[in-house]
């Protein structure tokens, strides 16, 4: 029996990263798609949704079988919980890369009011910061996510100029109101990428240790 639960556990695991890889990857996809205006990775990424969303429900139904035929206790309760926790996290990832996407969609045709310098930094941040918890689950390494955090605040930094710059462009020049607004909600979705992946440290602490940390504060 415990030789059955710690390979659903494994194989559990090799799926939440592969999930995990896959939005990761996608959140890069996007912004280069903004950048090149390829409307056709755009697409494909908004049209690639449903697999993620389809992993998600995967996952987590056999977690609660898990839960369900296994019984587990103590912390290996908690890796199945933190399990659970984690593709909810990777789901909303995916979602800010297709939101991204979108606004590649909503723009076409239009040249870009200026060369993205702080989105594309945002955008590896984020997916180095996804990459890390990811690690992070797997060594299973609460010191790793709590490094997390310092690369948070370098997104929220990048944040902030990005808002200021745009604000500037809207004020001095009213007919860049409409693109940099959608410039604005891709560097909001890439904001929230850097919580969840916040978030994704969260888990891995919690798992290992018991204690519930907020690192997004």
């Amino acid at each position: 029996m415990r030789s059955s639960f710690h390979q659903e556990l494994e194989e559990l695991q090799q799926d939440i990263l592969r999930m995990g890889t896959l939005v990761e990857e996608r959140i890069g996809q996007s912004v280069r798609s903004l950048e090149s205006g390829d409307m056709q990775t755009a697409q494909e990424i908004v049209d690639g949704d449903d697999d993620v969303d389809a992993m998600q429900v995967d996952i987590e139904t056999r977690c609660l079988e898990i839960i369900a035929l296994q019984q587990p206790m103590a912390s290996d309760l908690r890796i199945v919980g933190t399990a659970i926790k984690i593709v909810g996290d990777l789901e909303r990832i995916g979602d800010h890369a297709v939101d991204i996407a979108k606004v590649t969609l909503r723009i076409a045709g239009e040249p870009l009011m200026k060369p993205l310098i702080d989105i594309p930094r945002m955008a590896d941040l984020a997916q180095r910061m996804t990459r890390d918890a990811l690690r992070a689950y797997v060594r299973r390494d609460p010191d790793a996510a709590h490094e997390l955090l310092r690369t948070d605040d370098q997104v929220d930094h990048l944040y902030s100029q990005v808002l200021r710059e745009l604000l500037v462009y809207m004020m001095e020049d009213p007919r860049t109101i409409h693109q940099a607004t959608h410039l604005l909600f891709v560097a909001q979705h890439l904001e929230r990428v850097a919580d969840h992946a916040t978030n994704l440290g969260e888990a891995v602490i919690y798992m290992v240790s018991g204690e519930r940390k907020d690192l997004n504060h």
